[in-house]
């Protein structure tokens, strides 16, 4: 869909924006991901009998219940690419409860890239939790509230990772963007390989509303669905690194993601989502950062 920017500042020229933004969100969640098989892609790690691939490879459940949450990593560790992952959530009272979807490193100085999703009381929306780590250091943190019921069907979360930038998207709508700002001093992970992790745990002495709402467990096991998904990226080999896709339907990589930025409307979409929904910005918490603002907070606006 082609957004058209208006110079006029007035209210019904923003509603209009804001209507085709809301009717881009809704396609972008109609459009199909191609086929993937949890049975090819993934390894069942931790959560015993918690965890289970479903509908011959389709569908992966993971539950949480009071001795045990569940996980699941990808079989490969990549260096760069775009991961998709269509999730349904805990539906309900999901008060402590943390969901994810996520890419790390191993060991000392390790690289993260985080979409965690923070449950909440019946009827209060799920927070988006996502920070970045490079090279052991965090601190990085954003949050936002849907602007869509997350459990009633599935949607999908995706990490776009080139050297550049880090996109962070919910049904292929930008949420937020973390730039390379290297060249200030500012770390940035791009030099280990991860792998793609998922989980379903239980934190709540932090999670929901600060811990101040607890687990009811009275309501387990709690069950979070995923689907379809997709890697095509650079994949780490015995021999050396590789670019290769994993969906079934993709004969090799268009590697589109190499250097995937944001066109007007992805920059429309992100400073919607943005304005609207974002409940947190490390790059404004004056308190936490009392002495000085992180540095990369002063070169873009849309981190």
């Amino acid at each position: 869909m082609s957004l058209f920017l208006y110079r006029s500042n007035s209210q019904s020229n923003l509603a209009i924006i804001s209507l085709l933004l809301l009717i881009s969100m809704h396609m972008a969640t109609q459009a199909p991901l191609a086929a993937a098989n949890f049975y090819q892609n993934a390894d069942i790690t931790w959560g015993d009998q918690r965890a289970k691939i479903l509908n011959g490879g389709r569908d992966l459940t993971l539950s949480l219940d009071e001795a045990s949450g569940s996980g699941f990593q990808s079989k490969h560790e990549y260096l760069f690419g775009r991961f998709d992952m269509q999730l349904k959530l805990v539906p309900g009272n999901s008060a402590g409860t943390v969901t994810t979807f996520y890419l790390s490193s191993q060991g000392a100085g390790h690289d993260e890239i985080d979409f965690e999703f923070l449950g909440n009381s019946s009827g209060s929306p799920y927070t988006i939790h996502t920070n970045v780590y490079a090279q052991g250091k965090g601190d990085k943190e954003q949050q936002f509230q849907l602007w869509f019921d997350p459990t009633s069907s599935f949607h999908t979360y995706s990490i776009v990772w080139n050297p550049q930038k880090i996109i962070f998207l919910v049904d292929n709508n930008p949420i937020r963007v973390f730039n390379n700002y290297e060249s200030i001093g500012v770390p940035f992970p791009k030099s280990q390989h991860m792998r793609v992790y998922a989980s379903l745990w239980n934190a709540d002495d932090w999670a929901t509303q600060g811990g101040r709402l607890k687990t009811d467990w009275t309501k387990a096991p709690f069950t979070a669905n995923y689907r379809n998904f997709n890697i095509d990226g650079c994949a780490k080999s015995s021999t050396a690194s590789s670019c290769q896709s994993l969906s079934k339907s993709t004969a090799s990589s268009n590697e589109g993601w190499r250097t995937q930025g944001l066109n007007a409307a992805g920059r429309n979409r992100l400073r919607w989502v943005q304005a609207k929904h974002m409940v947190y910005n490390y790059c404004s918490d004056k308190q936490r950062f009392a002495s000085a603002i992180p540095a990369e907070c002063k070169r873009s606006r849309f981190l």
